[in-house]
């Protein structure tokens, strides 16, 4: 699907990045990048500093190397865009693009096709630093100020050197891209890659679980009482209010380390509260009476059960060891990083229904066809030895 879209655009010194705020300039935009045959996407989001994050600036660098900064905050409709990402004739090139596909899908359900991201791409070829900054150092000598990586982007206006930064992020990629691509080509991997970026395509946006998932995944290993996971539940449920009320993420109201430490004390009285690991005296004045209450009310309710998780057979383990320790040999080969060879779900799915023949195994690898063809029969030996595939 990708060819070698060669770009000209010169890195000897930066245009003026051009703000987008209104829906005329976005459409101009847009209208723009229809006669591109490749443009290249960044996002910034809040989600360090708001209770339901959202998407605060998408990054594009045209083929010609000109910079554009959207602001999703002033521009509710990015719907422009929508044909854009959609279209097959234009590549969108990103970096690690996974978590901006989740951002602009869930924020604006865009869809995508024909991607290229660079940071997959470095992975293919074995790379072994394949960081933006990283990549862009080693690539250019272009050295970006990781101090704005936790910035807050929903603030306005953005300091200039906040935006000089978020620019970068997007205004190396096509070079970067050309760059990896004709890696891809020497090394006969672009069908491998091919595969990758199909499948970042169908990124899918992860479900917010539940209040009950959630807790058991924030105690981990700790061990804690059914009457003090009672006690943990009403302590997230109040957590979680306040940072819905506050617009914070809830780590910035109190710490899930902090719930723990409070439910495995189960403080009767404000006194008891001052011993407790990340409640200073600040938090105590403001959430102390209602802690306590929670801790009361916990005691007194029905304990919730643990998420049902089904229980692995011997030979289902069997069979998922075998897979890893030849995907991890394989990755060796190749001089990769095993997921390399083959996806966590696709070895998780193979191992469950333990196709017994190439046609069993075809029809789980639709979407890897290059991966079938190169290892398909290795795959089936692993799971039966002996017996041909």
């Amino acid at each position: 699907m990708f060819g070698a879209i060669i770009s000209h655009m010169s890195n000897d010194e930066l245009r003026v990045p051009i703000w987008v705020d209104t829906l005329p300039v976005l459409k101009n935009l847009a209208e723009k990048l229809s006669n591109d045959p490749a443009f290249a996407v960044d996002t910034e989001s809040n989600s360090l500093y708001a209770y339901r994050e959202q998407v605060c600036l998408v990054q594009i660098t045209t083929f010609d190397g000109d910079d554009y900064v959207i602001d999703p905050l002033s521009i509710k409709d990015l719907s422009p865009l929508r044909p854009l990402f959609v279209n097959e004739s234009i590549q969108k090139v990103f970096h690690a693009g996974e978590y901006d596909l989740i951002c602009l899908k869930r924020d604006y359900n865009f869809e995508f096709r024909n991607l290229f991201d660079t940071m997959i791409a470095g992975r293919i070829l074995g790379r072994k630093v394949v960081g933006l900054s990283a990549m862009l150092e080693a690539e250019f000598g272009i050295t970006l100020d990781k101090k704005w990586q936790r910035a807050n982007w929903g603030i306005r206006p953005i300091p200039a050197a906040q935006l000089a930064y978020a620019r970068m992020d997007s205004h190396f990629l096509i070079p970067l891209r050309d760059i990896l691509y004709q890696e891809l080509v020497d090394n006969d991997r672009t069908a491998l890659a091919e595969e990758d970026f199909h499948r970042l395509e169908r990124t899918p946006v992860p479900q917010i679980n539940g209040e009950k998932d959630t807790i058991w995944k924030i105690v981990g290993r700790t061990d804690i009482t059914p009457r003090q996971m009672a006690v943990l539940q009403r302590l997230y449920e109040y957590r979680d209010s306040q940072a819905r009320r506050a617009n914070l993420p809830p780590f910035k109201i109190l710490s899930n380390d902090t719930l723990v430490a409070i439910t495995q004390a189960l403080p009767k009285q404000i006194e008891d509260l001052e011993s407790i690991t990340g409640l200073s005296p600040r938090l105590r004045e403001r959430h102390g009476t209602n802690l306590l209450e929670c801790v009361s009310k916990g005691l007194n309710s029905e304990p919730p059960r643990r998420p049902h998780s089904p229980r692995k057979d011997e030979e289902l383990i069997t069979r998922l060891e075998s897979l890893k320790s030849w995907r991890k040999k394989t990755a060796a080969r190749f001089h990769v990083e095993s997921d390399v060879i083959l996806p966590r779900e696709v070895v998780e799915q193979v191992a469950c229904v333990n196709p017994r023949s190439m046609g069993e195994l075809s029809a789980l690898m639709v979407q890897f066809p290059w991966r079938l063809e190169q290892f398909g029969h290795e795959i089936i030996q692993t799971l039966q030895p002996g017996e041909q595939a």
